[in-house]
């Protein structure tokens, strides 16, 4: 393809990128860019070029090789949720920005540590992203078919380390405090990651099911080749050792590699994105190496004895069968790949080194003369300018010494530095006697022996058997051979300088830290680091200080860096939450703290610690004086917790009462209004048949068809006065759980019957139809006499609210899951909606006006209610479609 028309291709993609992080900034779009899926697929950016094109030259020259680099994050991953949570929360807890920040805080806001770990990330990465150029380089000449140039104005690198340059440097240096998050960033590497992913699973399966026939075809073509069995195998011991090194140095490499603190630690918007992120990224890794072996072999197979770059297999396949657009969208994959890795990278260096080097010692004095607005100019100045640099020098070790090694090569030496980070990282988060020294000394000795047993071999060239210092060791002395240091021959030399460095790291960093003790703030850090736990709501508790701090000094400071707004804003809070007095001038430990919290984004946490200790007179604090106040603290966090819980406990009953308290009131009213309703409902009949007697007492000359007619009228009521009783008592029984009923199976069909038979002559005095639509048997489990009372209820209702004229009543039985369902329906008027849920109340019809009243005690659907609930079931009402009322009644069908 055309240089020009690349290019443009290029400049198409960087635009599209741009777009995205211009449009995940935005506040709308907050869901899309703040989720657990772009967290997780953030992570990815451990996915580098060397994944995308140096794990298919390692498979191709050595077989299954490539794969300790992927197992060593995938067995981690189960312990994130405990390891990196914790990781998360420390640094959440003291804006942390990047992980020389995380390990100086530790030990006591070292500013040489700091800086140290700096120049250790440095040392580790610039090679790396001089990797990623190198790749991108590689693969532009070979999808363009055009030869790199020495001269650098005719590199399209260059142009693509400026163009990357001013995106890193806008997006990643946008805000002043660095612990904020860059959705922007993070939203774009994710969008990366997918396309990435996708486009090398494409030419996977271009390879393997279009060039080959599958799986099989490829292994059976690639076993015929030689070495095939030898290379496609683990070995014997020695070489299991090397896997195990290799596997241990990628696990630390996806905790302490800059850019997996960035995306995964400082970029971390919830804590419980992790639950998504440990099976996500897995998942990831898995899916990318499902096709590095069949485009690995099959490149051997196709290219057996040329003499083809095993890195560019990816793009030689396509390119060799003149599929244009499958090299292009790899070339595209490969080069997310890439440039992700550049721009996070970059960012956490850039951090890094205007945070631990450059504003502690060069930049401070001046930046704390100045005003605000002059010193976040200032800050993201030095950013900008870091990031820019970073790039150029990736790039002039790209152009001066990358050139002649590999791509994997170059990553795991990375890794072996990197490492070098891990007895002082780990240490902090588990083990109370680390020290600063300790983790000094041992980071030091760590780093020397790396670069004795591995960069300087580099540098002077592995491939030159003529060098003495390689072939004799240093002075001639076998025993101090780079490669087989004390006589370990067996190892290769990234595991082999991997095992040394690390040894005498980890064996310098424990001996001193329990031979000299450290301070009392590396004490006081470690606590907190350790039980981050309970200190995490309120870590200013848990600061040691003692001393002399006026709270105006320290707000001028802040105001520096923060501005007058934000300071206030910040103090305000501050002040609400430990209820300080506005009016106190003096400042405690916790003022303290907070203060060095809110700078520690802005400059670091060193030079917090500095600036804020040339505003204050700071007194000596003893280790005991440390734990003691420790355990104070503790005691006081575990004293309010415990209050917190009783205030919580007791918000909870009082609700309780209160509810309880409004129950009674209301079921006092409901007595009160029970009482006067059944009252009244007794003292109707009883007036009736008062009436009736007295008039044929006090006359005798009544006819004696009148007197008849009295009497009857003294029997009804008196009728209907024993079952307004028996229902009112009937109903006292069911609430107050007196009344027990004794279900058995029965056909329902049958029941209904027994209860519409004595209920035909009322229906026949009012004309109305019923209609039952069931005719086969249903059973289900009841008591046969209640549930008679029911059906008894429900049609005489039914039979008082039909028409005077084509009164109809339909009866529909319904078997469902686990109960039979019974409707009774009527083509009366209907129910007003407002009653649905109060019908069931007793004495409903007594308040209800919106119809003429009907004949009865009210007491009916209140008894109906508590029988179907006794039996499990549910009763309710509804209008129907076609008019009229409509009640539903359940029974289960099992015991």
């Amino acid at each position: 393809m055309n240089s020009i028309t690349l290019i443009i291709v290029l400049l198409i993609y960087l635009g599209f990128l741009f777009f995205v992080a211009h449009w995940s900034e935005k506040k709308e779009n907050v869901k899309w860019s703040n989720n657990p899926y772009v967290y997780s697929l953030s992570l990815a950016v451990y996915c580098t070029a060397w994944t995308y094109y140096g794990s298919i030259g390692v498979a191709a020259k050595s077989g299954l090789e490539y794969l300790p680099i992927y197992l060593g994050p995938i067995i981690i991953i189960p312990a994130w949720i405990i390891i990196l949570r914790r990781i998360i929360r420390i640094s959440t807890v003291n804006k942390i920005s990047s992980i020389a920040d995380f390990i100086s805080l530790r030990y006591g806001n070292s500013r040489f540590l700091g800086a140290l770990v700096t120049l250790v990330c440095l040392i580790a990465i610039l090679p790396y992203i001089a990797l990623q150029l190198k790749a991108i380089s590689e693969s532009f000449h070979i999808v363009s078919e055009t030869e790199s140039s020495f001269n650098i104005f005719d590199d399209t690198t260059t142009y693509v380390s400026i163009a990357l340059a001013m995106f890193a440097s806008y997006y990643g240096s946008k805000y002043v405090d660095a612990s904020e998050k860059r959705r922007g960033i993070v939203t774009a590497v994710a969008v990366e990651s997918i396309l990435k992913l996708v486009f090398f699973i494409f030419i996977g399966i271009y390879v393997t099911f279009f060039v080959f026939d599958g799986f099989e075809d490829i292994y059976s073509k690639a076993s015929k080749l030689p070495f095939f069995k030898e290379r496609n195998q683990i070995g014997g011991l020695s070489q299991g050792i090397n896997w195990f090194f290799l596997i241990l140095m990628s696990l630390f490499a996806v905790f302490l590699l800059p850019r997996q603190f960035q995306v995964s630690v400082v970029e971390n918007n919830r804590e419980r994105h992790l639950k998504t992120a440990i099976w996500l990224f897995p998942l990831y890794l898995l899916l990318f190496n499902i096709f590095v072996f069949p485009i690995a072999w099959g490149g051997n197979i196709l290219f057996e004895g040329q003499s083809v770059n095993a890195d560019s297999y990816s793009l030689l396949i396509p390119q060799l069968f003149n599929n244009k657009f499958l090299t292009i969208i790899v070339f595209l994959g490969g080069f997310s790949a890439a440039i992700s890795m550049i721009i996070v990278a970059c960012i956490s260096l850039s951090t890094m080194l205007s945070n631990n080097l450059l504003i502690p010692y060069t930049f401070l004095g001046k930046l704390s003369n100045e005003v605000q607005v002059i010193n976040n100019k200032q800050i993201i100045k030095i950013r900008r300018i870091g990031i820019f640099t970073l790039i150029v020098l990736s790039y002039l070790i790209y152009r001066y010494f990358a050139l002649n090694y590999n791509l994997v090569s170059i990553g795991l030496v990375s890794f072996a530095i990197i490492a070098q980070l891990a007895p002082s990282f780990f240490g902090a988060l588990f083990w109370r006697r680390g020290s600063k020294q300790g983790a000094t000394w041992g980071l030091i000795v760590g780093v020397i022996i790396c670069c004795y047993t591995l960069l300087i071999p580099y540098a002077i060239g592995i491939s030159s058997t003529e060098t003495n210092f390689i072939n004799n060791g240093l002075f001639n002395i076998s025993i101090l051979k780079p490669f087989q240091l004390f006589g370990l021959d067996y190892l290769q030399p990234v595991p082999h300088a991997f095992f040394w460095s690390l040894l005498f790291n980890c064996i310098i960093y424990f001996g001193v830290s329990v031979s000299f003790k450290g301070n009392y703030r590396e004490r006081n850090y470690a606590e907190m680091y350790i039980d981050i736990d309970k200190y995490s709501n309120n870590h200013e508790n848990a600061f040691v200080w003692k001393g002399t701090a006026y709270t105006s000094d320290i707000e001028k400071v802040l105001i520096k860096f923060l501005g007058e707004v934000r300071t206030k804003r910040a103090l305000t809070i501050f002040n609400l939450k430990y209820k300080v007095d506005t009016d106190s001038e003096l400042a405690d430990a916790r003022l303290i703290k907070f203060a060095e919290n809110l700078l520690t984004g802005h400059i670091g946490t060193a030079s917090a610690k500095i600036l804020i200790s040339s505003v204050v007179k700071e007194e000596k604090v003893t280790l005991a004086e440390v734990l003691k106040i420790l355990e104070e603290s503790n005691e006081n966090i575990i004293i309010n917790k415990k209050l917190t819980e009783t205030s919580n406990e007791l918000k909870k009953i009082t609700t309780q009462l209160q509810q309880a308290n409004e129950t009674l009131v209301l079921k006092d009213k409901q007595k009160d209004e029970f009482l006067d309703t059944v009252t009244h409902e007794l003292r109707t009949p009883i007036t009736a048949i008062r009436a009736a007697s007295e008039i044929l007492f006090d006359d005798d000359e009544i006819p004696d068809e009148m007197k008849k007619q009295f009497l009857q009228n003294i029997i009804s009521e008196s009728d209907r006065l024993n079952r307004l009783i028996d229902k009112i008592l009937d109903l006292e029984k069911f609430e107050t759980g007196k009344q027990k009923i004794h279900p058995a199976k029965y056909n329902l069909i049958e029941t209904i019957d027994k209860t519409i038979e004595p209920l035909q002559q009322l229906m026949k005095n009012k004309n109305v139809t019923l209609f039952l639509e069931n005719n086969r048997p249903v059973y289900a489990y009841y008591d046969e006499e209640r549930i008679i009372q029911v059906i008894t209820n429900l049609v005489s209702n039914a039979i008082k609210f039909c028409p005077e004229l084509e009164g109809l009543i339909t009866i529909q039985i319904k078997e469902k899951e686990g109960y039979i369902q019974t409707s009774i329906q009527d083509n009366g008027k209907g129910i007003h909606p407002n009653d649905f849920e109060v019908i069931f109340d007793k004495f409903y019809q007594s308040s209800n006006q919106n119809i003429k009243k009907p004949i009865g005690s009210g007491l009916g659907l209140a008894i109906c209610k508590q029988i179907i609930e006794h039996h499990k079931g549910k009763i309710w009402a509804e209008n129907s479609k076609n008019g009229g009322a409509c009640f539903y009644f359940t029974l289960p069908i099992n015991e």
